[in-house]
């Protein structure tokens, strides 16, 4: 939907970054998949967006946003970063209703200026405009989980619906999720320990849900599900998750979403291994 006569300046100098999307719906349901704190830091660059997300520097959640997926897209420096609070933008995004009519959307313009200045967004559904401006903030050192592809040990991709089965069907009155990936069987392997006993579920290799699977020793980790439970916002969400674990047991979990229009986002989750536990409890 183009914007009409009260539209915002075209980008320019005086922005340091300026973006138009035809249906501010496509941010607002990727943002919500890593919305599990208040606050979040955006690094615009070049080739897109990134929103991030972390929790007492165990688990960090990405949003990938690429350039093309909006209408316009303009950085004017190598790269720009602020803090800004989720809820808020989230709130302002969907001002107008999270469900638009058939045959609506709401069209909006982004603008920031630079250090110091406000978030400026420019919302337009059926010919009414609305100006929200969010107050932004120095941006948190980010943690590093460094998860280059010569380091990870064993990744597997597996269609959504398979991992979405098995968080409806294992125990999550469990403290932890186990993780088993190994060349031999049991190949993947999700199991909890919760009120009701030990659970387990198995996947092999040539299984219909298994898109790929690169396993190159046996890995036997657990992570606290309390950490790992907001990664279903975007399970839900997408159609092919991929699952990396490093040397050092550091979780990396990359959902491939697909949105209305058919293009492709991705949101990924990186968590650290629950230390609470020893060889012996394996």
């Amino acid at each position: 939907m183009p914007f009409s006569a009260q539209q915002p300046p075209a980008s320019g100098e005086r922005y340091a970054l300026s973006a138009s999307l035809d249906n501010a719906r496509h941010l607002s349901s990727l943002l919500r998949a890593v919305h599990f704190q208040d606050h979040a830091t955006c690094l615009a660059t070049a080739s897109g967006l990134r929103v991030t997300v972390e929790d007492a520097k165990c688990i960090q959640a990405n949003a990938f946003i690429q350039a093309e997926i909006f209408q316009e897209f303009s950085v004017q420096e190598e790269s720009v970063m602020f803090r800004i609070n989720l809820s808020v933008l989230l709130d302002c995004l969907t001002i107008f209703g999270t469900s638009s009519l058939p045959g609506t959307s709401t069209a909006l313009r982004m603008c920031y200026q630079g250090y110091g200045y406000p978030l400026m967004l420019f919302l337009e559904e059926g010919g009414v405009v609305t100006v929200c401006k969010i107050n932004t903030q120095e941006p948190d050192e980010l943690l590093d989980f460094d998860f280059c592809s010569t380091k990870v040990v064993n990744k597997i991709i597996l269609q959504s619906e398979g991992l979405r089965e098995a968080f409806a069907e294992l125990d999550m009155t469990s403290e932890v999720l186990q993780i088993t990936m190994s060349p031999d069987k049991p190949y993947f392997r999700l199991s909890t320990f919760g009120n009701a006993g030990s659970a387990h579920m198995d996947y092999p290799r040539d299984s219909d849900l298994m898109e790929a699977f690169h396993c190159n020793q046996t890995q036997t980790n657990r992570y606290k599900i309390s950490l790992l439970k907001p990664s279903t916002k975007a399970l839900a969400l997408s159609c092919k998750v991929s699952i990396r674990t490093d040397a050092q047991g550091f979780l990396s979990l990359q959902y491939m979403i697909r949105n209305e229009d058919g293009q492709i986002c991705f949101v990924e989750y990186y968590c650290c291994p629950d230390e609470n536990i020893t060889e012996a409890e394996l």
